[in-house]
């Protein structure tokens, strides 16, 4: 038996006996509050959004729960071994590489419940996935760079990372959204392949590692090697702050269209000064408010929130100039009581 083996054997036992020990699972309410963790899958403003929602869900539905966050896949790995080994009955994954932590996830799943958030792993026996449809977000932004370029021209994708299935999904939907294609999610455009079609021509898809400095450093390359660019697109929280601290260094800022996803400040501010043409928002209060909802429910036996088909869409937002006021505001306020 190998030593991964050995040592899920042993996770596994002490898993089926703190449930035992707990009085959790589909059987019965447990004995004490649930312990619940919600695991992202990297740093970032983003998640102190989805913090937020953790924390609130935790007091209203009497849960104790923790935000585990990690550095890299191997970090995220061992942080689900970890809480398995630490009796958390119910834990919430934003997976960096679903495909390949699709094992992991359904060791976890033999003696707790799991759930994925964000991104996905499809083909784990995770409980269900709380999100938004990351394919047709993609299309959402394609539209806003549509919008932003109505003559065609050059456009570049940044993102973190290709193994996420969010990331991969975002990325497709806006290049066939781009280039007119009927809907297909299954469909891919390998990273190094320039699709065009009509007016519009992808230049690529730089990838970072969910590292600013990078991000930063692939933007100002992209601007260097592709003197026409006409849009960027960032596909990640971070990516749109790094392009336009790029831009502002090269003295384009206004002149290269930038379409972002998510809502840190920068952006946000950079859509009312008019250097950012707009952004596709999630919710991530509500990925953690509803994950610590769910798992709460399934610890105390009540699986009547498990979504129809595994799937608990939260739907994706344009923001434009005309609704960011709004938008933020109604942000702030949401951070603001989950401290009180």
């Amino acid at each position: 038996m190998s030593k991964s083996s050995s040592r899920w054997g042993f996770l596994v036992v002490v898993g089926v006996v703190g449930i035992l020990l707990s009085g959790c699972g589909d059987d019965g309410a447990p004995d004490s509050s649930p312990r619940l963790a919600f695991v992202p899958n990297g740093a970032d403003p983003f998640w102190d959004i989805a913090r937020a929602g953790v924390m609130k869900a935790g007091k209203d539905f009497e849960c104790q729960v923790e935000v585990k966050t990690p550095n890299g896949t191997e970090d995220q790995n061992r942080i689900i071994e970890d809480l398995v080994t630490l009796g958390f009955e119910g834990i919430a994954i934003s997976p960096i590489d679903g495909k390949n932590q699709t094992q992991l996830i359904n060791e976890a799943c033999k003696s707790r419940f799991v759930l994925t958030h964000d991104s996905d792993a499809p083909d784990s026996d995770r409980i269900c996935y709380i999100g938004m449809d990351n394919y047709e977000a993609g299309r959402l932004c394609g539209q806003l760079v549509k919008e932003a370029i109505p003559d065609g021209g050059e456009v570049m994708i940044f993102v973190g990372r290709l193994s996420q299935a969010n990331s991969r999904l975002r990325r497709q939907g806006v290049i066939d959204e781009l280039l007119g294609r009927p809907n297909d999610p299954t469909r891919y455009d390998k990273p190094g392949s320039v699709p065009r079609e009509g007016k519009y021509v992808v230049l690529g898809t730089r990838t970072d590692g969910f590292d600013n400095a990078k991000a930063k450093a692939n933007a100002e390359d992209a601007l260097s090697s592709n003197p026409g660019i006409a849009a960027m697109v960032g596909l990640f929280a971070y990516n749109p702050p790094m392009i336009l601290e790029a831009l502002r260094g090269a003295d384009k800022l206004g002149k290269v269209k930038v379409i972002g996803f998510d809502e840190q400040d920068a952006t946000l501010q950079g859509i009312k000064d008019g250097i950012v043409h707009g952004t596709v928002v999630q919710d991530p209060y509500l990925y953690g408010y509803e994950s610590i909802r769910v798992l709460a429910a399934l610890v105390r036996g009540d699986r009547s929130l498990i979504p129809d088909g595994g799937f608990m869409n939260i739907n994706g937002r344009q923001i434009r100039k005309d609704n960011v006021d709004h938008f933020w505001t109604e942000l702030k306020a949401r951070l603001a009581a989950a401290k009180n």
